[in-house]
């Protein structure tokens, strides 16, 4: 039987539940168990495909093809697992299957009601994971703040699962926030107290208390809170702010969690090496070189719309030995009139990332075009490639007016157009070309030798693609197709001979980047842009230096 461990939040959102989660999974797969992550979010969506970058950011794409939220992005990162569409669990998709059962007559004319049908679907959600993926353990994060109306059918499906499963096979884990006030910088337990109160008021008492703190926690203030809360001291957990959130696996495991978890749920570890993962902090506390990347995007005014990217490129710094500095640019501010060798000053490397519709693409398509032609690597991802596409074929090719059709309905040159199976769908959810799908590379290309192979899988999220009807006229002027499906149907990766580092992949690389095997694609944009500085720092005269 699997163990089920339930992370709930508290006081105020935002707090930090995806990290803990993440960081407990890290620690209980040092230990050599099984873990099966789950999210499970109050919204209504039934995913995240459709919702805005501005208010939830990133849409994280799973092998299977699910839109989900980035906390699983977190999950696969820190945990190096891959999740799939069932890790994902919406108040959007358990009331669909309850009305769905429902309409086909599944509950024999009962009245469906919150209890037990809702809660009996969510239940089962997380059993049916467990034992989809064989997991030794399932760690559940509720999304939200405990008091929120949305998140009452979820908290009472977890409390209902102890009652099922024994406290022997259930843990339930409450982040809260223990806050300094005042001009004396009082650190405050009540707001912590209060949150355990109202999640006992619903049910449930936390077995362990992880408390986000900017100071440490003395041995009084934890037996402070373990009396007031009903928590043994060992289960208070400080959680600071980190200087990378790789290091806060670490800290929980200074801080004992991963033994008080397993002793409490009794899991017997085979072994617990944290060796390469203080490697990996290591050299991303103290790395001896550093780059500076530009990324150029339609979302950035929001740092998680591209949290994924965000981390791949902290991910490609180390083995570079290198701390990546990124330099955030809202790609519509690049049509400002100034010139990119401006706002593009002292980068060295460029991503210009993903993003749908309209606004900004000319700001993306000016970034490229400098960066093709002063030699600055650039890295352009599915967005990325399409508008690099776009300013290939107009400065390279002679095709004035090439563009997208999904900016412009009829243009002279259709360089990027609707996929064929894309034309007619209506619904937006769950509806483009998503999940993994294999690619072919052209042995001796620049992707073929990052990769080390010439078929590879990428995950996809996109509707349109490179028209082929234009290829012949990239290549003659010296475009390279570098990629492309086993059918030779679509255009995968593009890139440019000649320059140090041009290349396009209609993929989405960072979503399977891990800290331990950072993506080649973002490893090769890191270490040219080393070279690139390197060379800037050489042809500076020598009192400028």
């Amino acid at each position: 039987m699997a163990k089920f461990i339930f992370v709930t939040g508290g006081v105020v959102s935002s707090i930090g539940k995806g990290i803990t989660t993440a960081s407990l999974g890290r620690l209980l797969r040092n230990r050599g168990f099984t873990v099966a992550p789950v999210k499970l979010d109050p919204y209504i969506n039934v995913d995240a495909g459709t919702m805005n970058p501005f208010q939830h950011g990133e849409v994280f794409v799973t092998e299977d093809g699910a839109e989900t939220d980035l906390d699983l992005g977190h999950y696969e990162r820190f945990m190096d697992v891959n999740c799939s569409g069932n890790s994902s669990v919406t108040t959007g998709k358990v009331y669909l299957s309850v009305i769905q059962a429902e309409r086909r007559g599944d509950y024999l004319g009962a009245t469906v009601q919150v209890i037990p049908h809702v809660t009996n679907e969510i239940k089962k959600r997380i059993v049916d994971l467990a034992k989809e993926q064989e997991a030794d353990v399932v760690i559940a994060e509720i999304g939200g703040t405990v008091g929120d109306i949305e998140s009452l059918p979820f908290l009472e499906a977890i409390r209902q699962m102890r009652t099922e499963f024994g406290l022997e096979n259930t843990l339930y884990v409450h982040v809260t926030l223990v806050p300094q006030v005042g001009p004396w910088h009082e650190v405050k337990t009540k707001p912590t107290q209060h949150s355990v109160m109202q999640l006992r008021e619903i049910g449930i008492a936390p077995d362990v208390l992880v408390c986000r703190t900017e100071v440490p926690l003395a041995q009084e203030v934890k037996e402070k809170i373990s009396l007031f809360c009903g928590v043994p001291p060992e289960a208070v957990i400080e959680s600071r702010n980190a200087a990378t959130i790789y290091e806060v696996p670490l800290h929980y495991e200074n801080d004992g969690l991963g033994e008080f978890v397993c002793k409490r749920l009794s899991l017997e570890a085979t072994h617990n090496d944290l060796d390469e993962w203080k490697s990996i902090v290591k050299t991303l506390k103290s790395p001896q070189n550093q780059c500076r990347i530009a990324v150029v995007g339609k979302y950035t005014s929001n740092g998680d719309s591209y949290k994924s990217i965000a981390e791949s490129l902290i991910h490609a710094g180390i083995p570079n030995d290198c701390s990546v500095d990124i330099t955030w640019i809202e790609s519509d501010t690049m049509e400002s009139g100034r010139p990119p060798e401006e706002m593009l000053k002292g980068v060295d490397g460029l991503v210009v990332a993903p993003g749908f519709g309209e606004r900004g693409i000319e700001g993306k398509i000016e970034a490229i075009r400098y960066a093709r032609e002063i030699g600055l690597p650039f890295l352009g991802i599915c967005y990325g490639l399409q508008m690099a596409v776009v300013e290939f074929a107009r400065n390279m090719c002679g095709l004035t007016g090439a563009n997208t059709e999904e900016v412009v309905a009829n243009p002279p040159y259709p360089v990027i157009h609707l996929l064929p199976e894309q034309k007619g769908v209506a619904e937006k959810g769950a509806t483009m070309r998503l999940g993994s799908w294999p690619c072919n590379l052209v042995n001796g290309t620049i992707a073929q030798k990052l990769y080390g192979s010439t078929r590879i899988t990428e995950r996809h999220r996109h509707r349109y693609e490179v028209n082929n009807d234009f290829r012949e006229k990239l290549t003659e002027h010296g475009m390279v197709i570098s990629g492309v499906s086993p059918d030779y149907r679509l255009v995968e990766m593009i890139e440019i001979p000649g320059h140090p580092f041009f290349v396009g992949t209609q993929a989405h690389p960072e979503f399977k980047s891990r800290p331990n095997r950072p993506h080649p694609l973002f490893q090769g944009l890191v270490k040219a842009a080393l070279v690139h500085k390197r060379k800037a720092l050489a042809a500076q005269p020598v009192e400028a230096i």
